[in-house]
Order: C-alpha cells, then sequence, then structure tokens
C-alpha cells in the first residue's frame, strides 16, 4: 500500500487528470471527452461542485501526480430521523496502483470524511457490469442492499 498517499480537494489545475482518470476505461472512453483544454462542460461543472459546500471533489496524490479521484457529496434526508448521507461517487485509481492497496486507502479515508461530517451511512453506486469493483466494495464492507435505477435525459 502506497505509504505516502496524499488526499485533498482538487484544484482546476487537476482537471485534465481527473478527466483522464475517469475515461480509463471500457465505459469512460464512452461518455468522457479527452481535449486541452478541458470541455467547457467539465470546467461548469468543477465550479458548480466548487461552489456548493455540501460537495467536495478530491484528488488522491502519489509523489506529486494525481493517481485517484472521487466525489463526495453530503446528503440531508428525513428519513432515518433526519439522517445524513455521504455519496460517493466517480471513483477511480490510477491503472498501476490497482491491487496496491490505494483504492482502500482512498476508500476508507472517504469514510471517515463522511463521519466527520456526520453522516450515518454512507453510499454509493457502481455500474452493474464492474464485477471487480462490486468486489472491491463489498471487502471495505459496502452491501448491495438496495436496487437503483436510473433515467437518461
Amino acid at each position: 500500500m502506497p505509504a505516502n498517499l496524499i488526499f485533498r480537494t482538487a484544484t482546476l489545475a487537476d482537471l485534465p487528470a481527473i478527466i483522464a482518470l475517469l475515461a480509463d476505461d471500457a465505459l469512460g472512453r464512452e461518455r468522457e471527452v479527452l481535449a486541452d483544454p478541458p470541455d467547457a462542460r467539465y470546467i461548469a461543472a468543477f465550479d458548480a461542485i466548487c461552489a456548493d459546500t455540501n460537495q467536495r471533489l478530491v484528488v488522491a496524490e502519489l509523489d506529486g501526480q494525481v493517481v485517484g479521484t472521487l466525489q463526495l457529496s453530503f446528503v440531508p434526508g428525513l428519513s432515518h430521523t433526519g439522517a445524513w448521507r455521504g455519496q460517493i461517487e466517480s471513483v477511480r485509481i490510477a491503472a498501476q496502483l490497482r491491487g496496491a492497496g490505494a483504492g482502500q486507502q482512498m476508500l476508507e479515508w472517504a469514510v471517515a470524511q463522511c463521519r466527520e461530517r456526520g453522516c450515518t451511512v454512507v453510499q454509493l453506486t457502481t455500474d452493474k457490469s464492474r464485477a471487480d469493483a462490486h468486489r472491491f466494495y463489498e471487502k471495505l464492507g459496502f452491501v448491495p442492499s438496495h436496487l437503483g435505477f436510473k433515467r437518461k435525459l
């Protein structure tokens, strides 16, 4: 496990590396746009995330290089007696670090951030086709307890 992994809030300068991580698999290649400079839609989304105190775009850095990313959303709700939920999305680790413990370290850090914000549950979604990711999340204590539905607009 990389001992010197640093987790921090992403900056605009990190955006190209984040987009590259999001595009680095079969699903990502179909939906992401690699361009220099980044597509304006990414910049608009980045600005919206930064402006929302319940959102946090995070990078994992190793030896000065961005090697991972995820987005944390803190979601208030009325159910479960007004419980807050931590939502983890867009989890990616650089291919060369997969299986080395970096992803586990990043997810454990994210769960700790949710705990610090007073969340009583942490949830995430992953594409049904990502069998390796399912095993990874289950190993970390996540339970596939719900069936999710999405509708493209």
